[in-house]
C-alpha cells in the first residue's frame, strides 16, 4: 500500500476518469449504456455547477481504480448521506485491498461533510462485491421496494406536460390537478437515501 496513492479528481483528470467509466461499464456487461463524454463528465464534476466528485487511485503512477459519488438527503433522518455510484478497480489489481481503501477514503470524506450513511447499488450476479461490502458492514435495503427510474425522453414529456413551473394550473379539466403521481425512490436505485413514497 506504500506506493498506493489516493487523490481528488480534477478537470486534467478527465481522460483517465472517462477511461476507468467506460472499463467499469465493460465489466458489468453495460458499455451500450455508456453514452458520457468528456464534456459531459467536464460539467457535471468541475463545471460552474457540479453535482458529484471523483477520486483516483494510483500505484506508482498508473491510474488503477475510481469512484465517484454526490450527496444525497433522507426526510426520515433529516440527514444527509452520500451516494456511491461508481467503485471500480481495474482487473489485475482486485483482492489487494485496493478497493477497501478507495472507499475507506470516501468514507472519511462523507464524515468530514458530516454526512450520516453511504449508498450504493450492486448488481446481483456480482457475488465478488456483495461478499466485499458485507464484509464491510453493507447491508441490502429491504427487498419490499421497487426502484423506477424516469428516462430522459419520459422526463421532458412529463415537465412539458405539467408545463414547468406552472405544475397544474396547464391542465384541463381543472379537476385533474387532483390526480396522483407516485413515485418510488430507494436505496437500491440510483441516489436514493431512504426508501419513500412521495403523492403529487
Amino acid at each position: 500500500m506504500n506506493h498506493f496513492k489516493i487523490r481528488a479528481a480534477t478537470a486534467a483528470d478527465i481522460p483517465v476518469l472517462l477511461t476507468l467509466i467506460r472499463e467499469l461499464a465493460e465489466y458489468e456487461k453495460l458499455t451500450h449504456k455508456v453514452v458520457a463524454t468528456e464534456s459531459s463528465l467536464r460539467k457535471w464534476f468541475f463545471g460552474k455547477h457540479p453535482v458529484a466528485e471523483a477520486v483516483l487511485g494510483y500505484l506508482r503512477g498508473e491510474p488503477i481504480a475510481y469512484a465517484a459519488f454526490y450527496p444525497t438527503f433522507s426526510t426520515f433522518s433529516g440527514q444527509p448521506g452520500l451516494y456511491l455510484e461508481d467503485l471500480f478497480v481495474k482487473r489485475d489489481y482486485r483482492g489487494r485491498g485496493y478497493g477497501k481503501a478507495i472507499l475507506r477514503h470516501v468514507s472519511r470524506i462523507a464524515k468530514k461533510k458530516r454526512f450520516t450513511t453511504i449508498s450504493w447499488s450492486v448488481l446481483d450476479w456480482n457475488k465478488p462485491a456483495i461478499a466485499f461490502y458485507r464484509n464491510l458492514g453493507g447491508r441490502p435495503a429491504p427487498n419490499d421496494w421497487l426502484v423506477y427510474t424516469l428516462p430522459a425522453r419520459a422526463l421532458s414529456n412529463l415537465a412539458k406536460d405539467l408545463g414547468g413551473d406552472s405544475g397544474c394550473r396547464t391542465l384541463e379539466p381543472p379537476h385533474r390537478c387532483n390526480a396522483r403521481l407516485s413515485v418510488l425512490l430507494s436505496t437500491r436505485g440510483k441516489g436514493g437515501s431512504d426508501g419513500r413514497q412521495w403523492w403529487f
